[in-house]
Order: C-alpha cells, then sequence, then structure tokens
C-alpha cells in the first residue's frame, strides 16, 4: 500500500510538474518577448527547472494587480483632460528644435501627447553637498506644497539634515508627500524617520510595498527607480541620486562614494512631472493631487527670450511602452559629429548596441563611461561580455577610477542631453517606474559635456590588444552571465 502511495505521489508530482512547464512555455510563447529573452528563459526552466520555476513566478511575468490596472486606466482617462487644458498654453511649447533633436522631440510629440516645454532656468549639479544644500533653501523658501519620489532614502548625514527640513516645513503648514520604494528605501522604513515625519504632517507613502505573498499578483522586483523632487509646482529636481549621504552609502562594498548628477529646473515643466507624480501618487494612495495647469501658476506667466526645451519622458506599467528604449534609439542615430554615454551598469538590449556600434563604424566619436568597480557582480560581469563588440566597432570605453559613477546621461554632438534615473540596462529599458529628461539647448550641452570630460579625466581607457588578451577564465565567467542579460 505505501509503494502504492509513492508512486501515486510521484506520478501527480511530475504530471504536475510538466503542466507548470507547459504553463510557462505557453505564456513566453504568447508573450511576444524578444527572441534573447524568450530563448534564455526556456533553457533557465528547462535546464534548471525548479530554479527556473521559481525564477519566473518572481521575475518572469510584468504586471500589476488587477486593481492597479483598473486604477491606471481611470486614471489616465481624466489626466487627458488635465492635458488638454495644458495643450492650450500655446506660449509655454516650442515650436522649433534643433536639427540633432528634431526627431527624438516629433517622437515624444507623437508618443505622449504634448511638444517641447519652455523652461528659464535649468542647472546640474554634480556634487553631493551642494545639491542638499540647494535642495535644503528651497525646502525652506517653499510656500505651498513639496513632493518627493525616491527609490532610496538611507538615513543618516545629509538625508537626515533634508528630513529635518522637510519636518520643519510641514509645521509650519506646507503640504509635504514623500513616496519612496519599499525595496530600495527598506532602512528608512525600519528607523525612526518614518513615524516622525508622519507624526509632522508629512504625508509618506511606502510604493510598491514589498510582500512575498504578492508574487501572484506583481513581480516583486518592479520598482518605483524615479528620483524626484518637486517645490511650489514651480521647482523641478531629478536626475540619478538618490536621498543618501554620499560619505555613508555602502561603504563597505569597497566601491568608493557614489557620483551622481541632478538638475535642477524652474518653469512649466514641474507641471509635466507633476502630473507624472500625481499619476504614481493616486496609483498608490487612491487620492488625486492633479497639479495646476501653468496659465494657473503666475509664476510662469513671465518666460524670459531665452530658453531650453524639454521633454519629460516617464516609463512603467501604465505609461507609454517602450518609450525610453525608443527615446535612446533615436537619439543615438541622430548624432552626426559625437556621441557620450555614462551609465553605472552597461547591459545594453541588442537594438541599442547595434544602435552605438554603428554610432562609431559611420564615424561618430563615442565615448561610454562606467565605473571601474561596480556594486553589482552580476552586471559587472555581464557588461563585460559587450565590450569586444563595442571595441572593435571603435568605441571608446572609459572605467571611472575615482568612485562608483552612478549619473545616466547621454549627450549628442553637445546639443541634446538626456538625463534622469534610467540605467542602460534591461531593468530600466523595459521594467521599472524611471523619468528621464530631454533637453534641447547647446549651452546646457556644453555644461553637460564638461562633466562627462571631467568623468573621462579620472578614468582609464580600456586597452583593445590589453583586453583581446584577457583570462580565458574571464571570457568564460562573461559570457556565463551574459547569458543572463535579457533577463537582468
Amino acid at each position: 500500500m505505501t509503494t502504492l502511495y509513492i508512486s501515486l505521489f510521484t506520478w501527480l508530482f511530475f504530471f504536475g510538474y510538466w503542466i507548470i512547464l507547459i504553463s510557462i512555455t505557453y505564456q513566453i510563447l504568447t508573450k511576444r518577448h524578444s527572441t534573447p529573452a524568450a530563448i534564455a528563459w526556456f533553457l533557465i526552466i528547462y535546464i534548471f527547472p525548479i530554479i527556473g520555476i521559481i525564477t519566473w513566478l518572481f521575475f518572469g511575468k510584468l504586471y500589476l494587480s488587477e486593481r492597479r490596472f483598473q486604477l491606471a486606466n481611470k486614471i489616465w482617462s481624466k489626466t487627458n483632460v488635465w492635458l488638454t487644458d495644458f495643450k492650450s498654453c500655446e506660449t509655454f511649447f516650442e515650436k522649433k528644435n534643433s536639427d540633432v533633436a528634431t526627431s527624438l522631440f516629433q517622437l515624444c510629440k507623437h508618443r505622449q501627447g504634448i511638444s517641447g516645454i519652455k523652461c528659464d532656468q535649468l542647472k546640474l549639479l554634480t556634487n553631493a553637498k551642494e545639491i542638499i544644500k540647494t535642495l535644503i533653501h528651497d525646502i525652506y523658501l517653499a510656500k505651498n506644497n513639496i513632493e518627493m519620489v525616491f527609490y532610496i532614502w538611507k538615513p543618516g548625514g545629509l538625508a537626515d539634515d533634508v528630513a529635518n527640513a522637510l519636518i520643519s516645513s510641514a509645521k509650519r503648514g506646507i503640504h509635504c508627500r514623500l513616496m519612496l520604494d519599499s525595496a530600495g528605501s527598506v532602512d528608512f522604513f525600519r528607523s525612526k524617520w518614518a513615524q516622525i515625519m508622519r507624526n509632522s504632517g508629512i504625508q509618506v507613502v511606502e510604493a510598491l510595498k514589498i510582500n512575498i505573498f504578492r508574487i501572484f499578483i506583481r513581480r516583486i522586483d518592479l520598482r518605483q527607480h524615479r528620483k524626484v523632487i518637486l517645490i511650489d509646482n514651480y521647482i523641478t529636481y531629478t536626475g540619478s541620486m538618490n536621498l543618501v549621504d554620499p560619505r555613508l552609502f555602502k561603504q563597505s562594498a569597497g566601491v568608493g562614494q557614489w557620483i551622481d548628477l541632478m538638475a535642477r529646473i524652474e518653469g512649466p515643466i514641474a507641471s509635466t512631472v507633476g502630473i507624472i507624480y500625481s499619476c504614481d501618487w493616486e496609483i498608490e494612495t487612491g487620492k488625486k493631487i492633479l497639479p495646476k495647469t501653468p496659465k494657473k501658476n503666475k509664476n510662469f506667466l513671465k518666460l524670459k527670450k531665452k530658453h531650453n526645451s524639454i521633454q519629460v519622458i516617464a516609463s512603467g506599467p501604465g505609461f507609454p511602452k517602450n518609450m525610453i528604449h525608443q527615446a535612446l534609439l533615436t537619439a543615438i542615430y541622430s548624432a552626426r559629429k559625437e556621441l557620450i554615454i555614462t551609465t553605472p551598469y552597461l547591459v545594453p538590449s541588442d537594438d541599442v548596441l547595434h544602435a552605438i556600434c554603428t554610432a562609431a563604424q559611420r564615424g561618430i566619436k563615442v565615448s561610454i563611461i562606467i565605473p571601474r568597480y561596480n556594486d553589482s557582480l552580476l552586471v559587472k560581469w555581464a557588461s563585460r561580455a559587450f565590450f569586444s563588440e563595442l571595441l572593435d566597432a571603435g568605441v571608446k570605453i572609459y572605467l571611472f577610477e575615482k568612485g562608483l559613477l552612478h549619473s545616466k546621461s547621454i549627450l549628442v554632438d553637445q546639443q541634446l542631453s538626456l538625463i534622469g534615473t534610467a540605467n542602460l540596462d534591461m531593468r530600466s529599458l523595459w521594467l521599472n517606474f524611471e523619468i528621464t529628461l530631454v533637453i534641447d539647448n547647446s549651452q546646457f550641452g556644453k555644461d553637460l559635456a564638461s562633466i562627462q570630460y571631467e568623468y573621462i579625466s579620472h578614468s582609464r581607457l580600456l586597452d583593445k590588444k590589453l583586453w583581446s588578451i584577457r583570462s580565458h577564465w574571464k571570457i568564460i565567467l562573461e559570457n556565463f552571465f551574459y547569458f543572463f542579460n535579457p533577463l537582468l
């Protein structure tokens, strides 16, 4: 009898196992993944079945809960009314762009429904102390509202100074909202600061809350990766910097201080960023906080003659699909003289890799700046699998040696700039909630170029000949981790 039960259990186990494999295979085939991604999933699932099935349950399916999808659709139907009112403010939109930027701005207009927006003041900030000092100054001058969203808020040092400034502003009647990713800001939510802020009147929201029991509702690695600050619906900050003190953040990783890039902007672009923030906020809380349109904001009534033309690209479920990926390709193919890219994680899609190599092969001066030391072992080795192809095409690869270069930027012909939160990897291009600024302005391009050239001065140029004779075991590791490239 015992043998019969064992046989029955074994038969049921294998029957269930094959049903699960067939089900996952069907989902891969019907979801229309890219060919490399589909092949990678098939290999993992069939060669390492148990690990593959678990990995698929956690990371294979890109979806939010049904409640979130319904709410997102409802939000955008109402937001379209706001956008129609916004587009009626014709004086705030730029009608003409430079030759190098025209294609990308037309793409953004077609996919997102609005033209490039004029902005008066746009400043790049590279020093963490300067960024925090400027931010705290703006927080203390705030008159109405402050909204923030970050992937990581790590208590300690400079981050505590910002926390105290927010608390002080909330106590004097400023409406403060803070949205932090549950996974990235786990230390914040475990600290005293979350409750202290709530007690002071700040609305604190834990975005995409981590819960092991929700793996069948949504992917747990779908993260809120934006870094945005809005003050009085007029001042906007965004870029690569999380709310951390780089002197304290991840020092045990042995990669040095994180080097970031933030932009501070004044003008109507705050309304566009504000609508993105309001959508994120409503999905998390169910509460609507639509910003005022520019024509109702007195700060926007007088624009200077010299201004920047800016587009904002938001990604993530509920936003235009593949928009950042399309923007990257369009920008790269628009280059005529020079292309400079900085990214901490270099794991491009086949399309982006091909575009970069093609740019170099058609005579464009292409430079990629990445950190020599990385906090992600998987990405470190996976990125190296691309080096040979890039070097063969004529791309110059610089390894930054003065810390973990975390800034994300693309500069085309010193005219068209892309800066924001998106890394050059699959997670940023296809999965996370990200935000990217597209700026068409030669002076801003020159400012960004000077920063990138400074990065290069602190970098080591990768030698093609030395790279070609690296150890055989390194080549094996690179190719092994490259196998996981579509899944990163």
